[in-house]
This record gives structure tokens, sequence and C-alpha cells, in this order.
């Protein structure tokens, strides 16, 4: 068979069985391995397949992924998150949405030692979502914005689809952690604004809470100086050059297990807890990096990567309508797909071909994990929202799921609006980045 002819039978095969709701992983791996083989010889793709799983599981590179994990399970379990909320309540809860706002401001906050989104998701969804209904909050505001703000996990360093782009493209992982600074804070005031407009035509979807005094306001910012510190040792340290991202990510593990037990906030169940949710969360993660590895090798001797490079160069367009036309690809792909899976399915084909036309690849990965960002609030994966709705089943049952999907289209707006400005404006992701190299 033709390589190319069985590359498009391979992705074929790939997107049925993931119709079926078999596991990513699973799908990437098989079809990976049995397209190789065929096309190789089964003693090769044997050898791949267990190299691959190798190198993904003792890649020195990648222990940054269970390390980062670790340190927003340990900061879960031992309530940052219930503190970085109830200082954004007092400062924003007097006005119509502010609680809405509190959240998206604390997804923020916990985004800076979490990197997960739906862990974002699932942490800030226990802790607001009672509130926000205790004060009449309407379902769809309540929902979509802990939903679309657990996204800002995402971008928010240290994240981990960052991680995986910066290994899959060999950039600096730091420069990268840096880099998305600036439009996580971008995205949030955005954020903050799509809350505000919906209950300035609509007061009733986000009625007024209570209103705090400024000495109970400045008292409660002491609520967020175990995520401040943490995230000054973190970033800063990388920003500096006192270490690398892999030896920052132990030290902010080390940080928050020693302001916890100083704090006396974590106890024993809390911390096997927080061990047993990152080596569940740390095999999938790596167990997706090790199928995609393997499908990826499979494209590759399937010639498919150069000829989409080549199709996509011969277009007499200039670089910004070709990219345009990357980040549609991107986005379509992320509202029927994982993020991670996309970008690490995507990334080998794409990226040599931004790169040729002069893009800058610190810029070109910060756009496209905002494009993939919207994959998690859109049907039909929009995992963020399945995530949101399973919390719900337990502590608001009356919730549905069309409700949360109809809470995240004004942040899908207030996304569009954000990708548009960093195209305009590339200095936003590029500023710190510049500063620090």
């Amino acid at each position: 068979m033709d390589p190319t002819l069985a590359g498009v039978v391979g992705v074929v095969v790939m997107i049925v069985l993931f119709m079926t709701r078999m596991p990513v992983p699973y799908v990437m791996t098989l079809v990976g391995f049995v397209g190789f083989s065929l096309l190789v010889n089964w003693s090769a793709g044997l050898s791949l397949l267990s190299r691959s799983f190798y190198e993904t599981f003792s890649s020195y590179s990648l222990s940054t992924i269970p390390l980062f994990i670790l340190m927003g399970q340990l900061a879960y379990n031992s309530g940052v998150s219930r503190r970085l909320y109830d200082t954004g309540y007092r400062f924003l809860g007097g006005v119509r949405g502010g609680l809405a706002m509190a959240t998206v401001s604390a997804c923020t906050a916990f985004g800076a030692v979490c990197g997960s989104s739906p862990a974002t998701a699932a942490t800030m969804a226990t802790v607001a979502i009672p509130e926000m209904k205790r004060y009449g909050y309407a379902d769809s505001l309540v929902t979509g914005a802990v939903a679309s703000g657990g996204g800002l996990g995402m971008i928010m360093p240290p994240s981990v689809v960052l991680i995986i782009y910066g290994v899959l493209t060999e950039q600096s992982i730091g420069e990268l952690f840096v880099s998305g600074v600036l439009p996580a804070i971008l995205l949030t005031v955005l954020f903050i604004l799509a809350i505000a407009v919906q209950c300035r035509f609509n007061p009733n979807l986000g009625p007024k809470g209570e209103t705090f005094t400024w000495g109970e306001r400045m008292k409660s910012l002491a609520g967020l100086s175990d995520t401040l510190a943490v995230f000054i040792l973190v970033i800063g340290g990388m920003f500096f050059g006192f270490f690398t991202p892999t030896e920052a990510a132990s030290v902010g593990v080390l940080g928050v297990l020693a302001l916890s037990l100083i704090r006396r906030r974590l106890t024993w169940s809390a911390f096997v807890t927080s061990l047993y949710e990152t080596l569940r969360t740390s095999c999938m993660v790596l167990f997706l990096v090790a199928g995609a590895v393997v499908f990826g090798k499979f494209l590759a001797v399937t010639r498919i990567p150069f000829n989409v490079a080549g199709w996509v160069a011969a277009f007499d367009w200039p670089g910004w309508a070709i990219l345009a036309v990357i980040v549609a690809i991107y986005f379509i792909g992320g509202c029927v797909m994982d993020s991670l899976a996309l970008i690490m399915l995507t990334i080998p084909v794409f990226y040599p071909v931004v790169t040729n036309l002069g893009f800058d690849p610190i810029w070109f990965g910060v756009i496209i994990v905002l494009v993939t960002q919207i994959g998690v609030i859109t049907p039909p994966v929009g995992i963020n929202v399945y995530v949101v709705y399973g919390m719900c089943r337990k502590i608001a049952p009356e919730v549905s799921l069309e409700s949360i999907f109809k809470g995240t289209f004004p942040f899908l707006a207030a996304i569009a609006v954000g990708i548009m400005l960093l195209f305009i404006f590339p200095q936003i992701i590029l500023l710190l980045p510049g500063l620090m190299y």
C-alpha cells in the first residue's frame, strides 16, 4: 500500500475508534503500532512500542509534569483554593456578578500552582458553585464561569500543555511559562468584562452579594500569600536563572508542602490523596504522550506531515492567511478532541510550516494553547463542562448540561477577542520572554 494512503486510512480508523469512546492513548498507540508495523515490519513496530514507552516514562524533561501536578494537588488539599476564593469574594462580591468575577480571578491564581485545566475547574466548582447558588446566581453564569475560568489553567504557568509543546518543539519551557503570564491576565480581564456585560443587561443573572469594608478586604489579602510566594519562587527562579523548569517544579512542591505543614493545613489523609491523584493523572498524561509518539512515528513514515507542509507552503497566500487556516483547524479539532492529544498529533505537521513562514515559535505555542482552550468548553468534547457537570451532580443536581454549555458562550466570545488582540499585538506574549532572554 502507498505510505500516504496508509496514513490517511490510519487517521480515518483513529477517528472512528475515537467515536466508540475508546481511550485516546489506546487508540493512538494501537493505530500507530499497527500502521508502522505494516509499513516497515513487525519487529521494528515492537521495538518502537517498547522504546517509546520507556523513553517517555523515563524522560527527565517530562518529570516536570508529575511534579507540577503534585504541587497543585497539595495546594488544593491544603485549602489554598478556598483562601483564594475568599479574597476575591471580599473585593468583588458587592457588585453584580461579583462572585462569578471572583471565581474567574481565583481560577487564574490557582492555575499558577496547578497547571491543569480540568483540575482547576473541579477544584473551583467545589468551592464556588455552592456560594453562588446561595446568593441566587443563575445556573448558566455559575457553571459557565467555573468551566471557562478553569480553562485559564491551560495558559497560566505552570501549564502542562505548554510543557508538552516545549518538549515536542524543543523550545525553552521556562520561556514558554513566562510568555503565558500576560495572556492569562488579559483573558482574566476579558472574562470579568464578559460577566459585567451580561449582568448589566440582565441583573438577575448575578445579584449583588455582601459588601465588605476596606479593612476586611486588606486583611483577606493574607489568603494570597501562599500562592504568591510559590509563584514567585517557581517562576522567579526560572526567570533569573536560579534553576531549570524541572528543578523549579521540585522546589515548588517543597514550597507548597512546607507552607502547608507550617500552617497545619495538610492532614495525613489529604497528603495520601494528593499522591494518589498525582499518580493517576500523571500516568494518564504520560500514557497519552507515549501514544502520541508512537502515532507520530507512523505519520513520519507515511510522509503525511511533509506532504501537508509542502502543500500548505505551495499556496500563494500571505503568511497570516496560512496561519489563520492552521488556527481554524485547531479550533475545529479542539471541539472534537482532547487538547493534549490534538497538540501532540498536529504539532509535527504544522510546526515546520509555521517556523518556515517566520512566525515566532513561542508566540505560536501560546496562540495554539489559547485556541485549544476553546475546545475544553465547547461540545461535543468540552472536558471542563463535563467535569463541572459531574461536580454539580453532587452539589447542585438541578443544574443541566445544557445550561452549562449555554453559560460558556459569552466566555467563548471573550477568548476570541483575546486571540485577535494577541494577533494584533504579539508583544503581549513576547514581552516577558524578551526581558528574560
